[in-house]
C-alpha cells in the first residue's frame, strides 16, 4: 500500500529552560505577558511533521512518498530521508522561500513553548494529490497532516474526489482553522488523529459531540500523552493502549509523530489496530529516549525484544515477520 504523507517540513530549534514556566506565569497577567527565557541549551535538528512521520516509516522499512513544500535549502535534508527510504521526487521547491522553522523551548517539567515559521510551506497549494497518485500508479492511504489550511483542504478535496482513503491529522493548525474548515478536514477521513485537547478543540470547532464524531470517521485515535493511547470506532470498538516503558526521557518533541509513524506502518503492514498502537507507542519511546525528531537509530531486533517486553509475545511474533528478524 502506497502510503503519501502531506504536512510540514521544518528545521527545529530545540532548546532547553532549566526552571519551570509556571513559577513565571501569573495568573492574573496572562493577558499581559512580556517573558524571556535564559536557555542552557540550543540543538538545530531535522523536523515538521510530515517529514517526521516519512522518517520513522522508513525507518521501519517502509517507503512513504513526503507530499510537502520545502525551500532551496532542502537538498542535505533530502539526501537524509531518502537515505532512510523515503521516496522525496514529489516535494515542490520553493524558489523564493526557506524550509519552515520550528523553535521550541522546554522546562523541567517537559511542558514547551513553541513558535512556527511557515516559510516554503505557505507554497504547498501548489501541491496536487490527484496529480501525484497518477504518477505513482495510485495511492492507498493519504494522511493529511498540519500545513498550510488551504492546502490541508484542498488534499482532502482531492482524496474525496479520488476515492481515497485519508487520515485527518490537523494537529499544530486546529488553532487557525474556523468551524467550517475543520468540518471540511475531518468529515469522511478513515482515520483521525488527536490528542486530549484537540479532542475537545474539535468537538467545539466542528460543533459535535464525541459521538457525533464517530458518524464522521471511521476510527478515531486519541493520544494520552503518559496513558497511552485511546481508539475509538464507528462500529463500536473502544480500546485503550499504555505507553510501552521508556529508558530515560531526554525530549518529548515529535513523540506524536514517532506514533504516527509507527501506528501507519503497522496499517500499510495490515496488522490490527492495537498493533498498530503498540507499534506507534515503541516508536514514540525511542524519540523521547533522545534529543532531536530524526535522531534515534533502531535496532530491529532490539525493537521486537521491547515490544514482546511491553505487549507481549504475540505482538513481538507479528511485527518480527514484517521486520525480517
Amino acid at each position: 500500500m502506497r502510503i503519501a504523507i502531506t504536512g510540514s517540513v521544518a528545521t527545529d530549534h530545540l532548546m532547553t529552560f532549566p526552571g519551570l514556566f509556571n513559577d513565571s506565569l501569573m495568573a492574573d497577567q496572562l493577558h499581559n505577558v512580556s517573558l524571556s527565557f535564559l536557555v542552557d541549551d540550543l540543538q538545530i535538528r531535522r523536523g515538521g511533521v510530515a517529514a517526521n512521520i516519512c522518517f520513522g516509516m522508513g525507518v521501519l522499512g517502509e517507503h512513504p512518498l513526503l507530499v510537502a513544500a520545502v525551500g532551496s535549502d532542502f537538498a542535505e535534508y533530502k539526501g537524509w530521508l531518502e537515505d532512510h527510504g523515503v521516496d522525496c521526487e514529489h516535494v515542490h521547491v520553493s524558489k523564493t522561500a526557506h524550509t519552515a522553522r520550528f523553535m521550541c523551548t522546554t522546562d523541567q517539567e517537559q511542558n514547551q513553548i513553541a513558535s512556527f515559521y511557515p516559510g516554503a510551506m505557505s507554497e504547498s497549494i501548489a501541491l496536487d494529490i490527484s496529480e501525484i497518485s497518477k504518477k505513482v500508479g495510485g495511492l492507498g492511504l493519504v494522511l493529511i497532516g498540519a500545513d498550510d489550511p488551504i492546502a490541508m483542504q484542498n488534499h482532502t478535496m482531492k482524496c474525496k474526489e479520488l476515492g481515497v482513503p485519508f487520515v485527518a491529522d490537523p494537529s499544530q493548525q486546529l488553532p487557525r482553522l474556523d468551524g467550517p474548515q475543520t468540518v471540511d478536514i475531518v468529515d469522511g477521513a478513515k482515520y483521525l488523529f488527536n490528542n486530549e485537547y484537540e479532542s475537545t478543540l474539535i468537538e467545539q470547532r466542528t460543533g459535535w459531540s464525541a459521538a457525533q464524531v464517530l458518524d464522521h470517521v471511521g476510527v478515531r485515535i486519541t493520544t494520552l500523552g503518559k496513558n497511552g493511547v485511546h481508539i475509538t470506532s464507528r462500529d463500536g470498538l473502544d480500546l485503550k493502549v499504555p505507553v510501552a516503558q521508556e529508558k530515560s526521557i531526554k525530549d518529548p518533541t515529535g513523540v506524536g509523530d514517532a506514533f504516527r509513524a509507527g501506528f501507519l506502518t503497522g496499517l500499510g503492514w495490515g496488522l490490527d489496530l492495537e498493533v498498530c498502537a503498540q507499534v506507534g507507542s515503541l516508536l514514540a519511546t525511542y524519540v523521547i529516549e533522545t534529543i532531536g525528531t530524526q535522531e534515534f537509530q533502531l535496532d530491529r531486533s532490539e525493537f521486537v525484544l521491547r515490544l514482546g517486553q511491553a505487549y507481549g509475545a504475540k505482538s513481538a511474533e507479528e511485527v518480527a515477520a514484517h521486520l525480517g528478524v
